[in-house]
This record gives C-alpha cells, sequence and structure tokens, in this order.
C-alpha cells in the first residue's frame, strides 16, 4: 500500500497513459527502406534523438519530432523527407490509451485530482486526453511551460500553476530518464513507475512499481 494522501496525482500522458506509437509509426513509413536490423537501429537513433531535442530551449513539438526523424535518417543514410516526418507528428493525436488505463483513472478520479503534465503541443494533447475515459483537474503541457521534462523547469511551471509542492504529489510514469529521475532530483518523495516494458525499473529513485493504473489504484486503497 501507498500510505500517503497525495493532493494531486500528476501524470506523464505519452508512454505512461497514452499508447505512444512513435516506434510503431516510424516502422509502418521506413520499413520498406530498411531490413530488420536497420529498421531496429533507425528505432533507437529516433528514441535516443527525441530526447536531445527536448533539452535546450523550448521548441514547438512538431520541431522535435521533425528534428529528430531527419537526425535519424542522416545518421542512417535513409532520404528525408518532411511530409514523411510530418506525418508521425500528425499522428499522434491519433493515439488512445493502454487497455488498462480508463477503469484504472476512474476509479482514481472518484477521489483524488488527476493532473497531466506532457511534453505535448497545446493543439494535440486534448485528443488524447478525451480518449482518457476519465475527468482530469488540469492539463499542463511543455508549450504552456516553455520547457520540455526532464528538464525541472517544466515540473516547476506545474507546481506554480497547482500552487503546490513537490511533497504534495505522487507523480506517475513510465519513464525515469524523462520523468522520475527529475522528479528524485526536485523531491518528489512519491513516484509510482509504471512498467510499460520500455524503460528498466531502477530502485535507487525510489518509486513504487505497478504494471499499470488499476494496480496503482489498488495501492491506493481503492
Amino acid at each position: 500500500m501507498i500510505d500517503f494522501e497525495p493532493k494531486y496525482i500528476t501524470f506523464d500522458c505519452y508512454g505512461t497513459l497514452t499508447n505512444f506509437q512513435m516506434a510503431q509509426t516510424a516502422r509502418q513509413l521506413y520499413g520498406d527502406k530498411l531490413d530488420h536490423a536497420k529498421m531496429d537501429e533507425f528505432v533507437e537513433f529516433f528514441r535516443g534523438y527525441r530526447l536531445d531535442e527536448v533539452l535546450g530551449a523550448w521548441k514547438p513539438y512538431r520541431d522535435v519530432v521533425v528534428n529528430s526523424v531527419r537526425r535519424t535518417c542522416e545518421r542512417t543514410g535513409v532520404p528525408f523527407d518532411l511530409a514523411t516526418a510530418e506525418r508521425i507528428y500528425e499522428a499522434v493525436p491519433t493515439w488512445g490509451p493502454h487497455p488498462d488505463v480508463p477503469d484504472g483513472l476512474s476509479r482514481l478520479a472518484k477521489k483524488y485530482k488527476l493532473v497531466i503534465l506532457s511534453n505535448a503541443s497545446n493543439d494535440q494533447i486534448q485528443s488524447n486526453v478525451d480518449k482518457l475515459g476519465a475527468p482530469f483537474h488540469k492539463v499542463y503541457t511543455a508549450q504552456q511551460a516553455q520547457a520540455y521534462k526532464p528538464l525541472q523547469k517544466a515540473f516547476e511551471y506545474m507546481f506554480s500553476q497547482l500552487d503546490c509542492n513537490p511533497e504534495d504529489v505522487l507523480h506517475v510514469s513510465s519513464s525515469f530518464r524523462y520523468d522520475l529521475m527529475t522528479a528524485y532530483d526536485m523531491g518528489i518523495k512519491h513516484k509510482a513507475f509504471v512498467n510499460r516494458g520500455h524503460e528498466p525499473l531502477n530502485p535507487y529513485y525510489q518509486v513504487n512499481e505497478v504494471k499499470g493504473i488499476p494496480e496503482l489504484a489498488s495501492l491506493l486503497g481503492l
């Protein structure tokens, strides 16, 4: 059990709640240009460049995606096509939740105020949120914060808007690199790692590991 009553449960959205399909979409669009091994390499470089692109000054999320595709193409020798890269960005608002999410969130929403802090653009995120099947108290984007996670500035914006402190929240994410390492550094004592299989558990960062959102609700006694 999680022996803590948070003022807010704050969530990462893409990957944690929304079934984030960057890799799958890249495979659909570039799979006919690369063999299996090279396609795996393409996906890994694309993942790494997306993280690298959000570490500097804020830029539109469309630019994050397009720049990451361009750099991946240059690295792997695949011709870069702007329209193809933009198709990946345009696919983002069509993605729905992981299967466990609507039930788990609806249980949590009966008692807690739910908040999203997402590396998203303002014009895309609501489409994803609407598919999650539960009410959210607030939804904050990197565009609003003018900073992407894992930068602390993004979290600081959320705390300022909520008028609360790091110790007041339970932060939930499937990513250590984007969320949980920074949450640890900022003094967020209560953290849950939703193990979606794309990052391994790292116990150093003092998280509660769960397989899905219903398990999180159970740990909170719901």
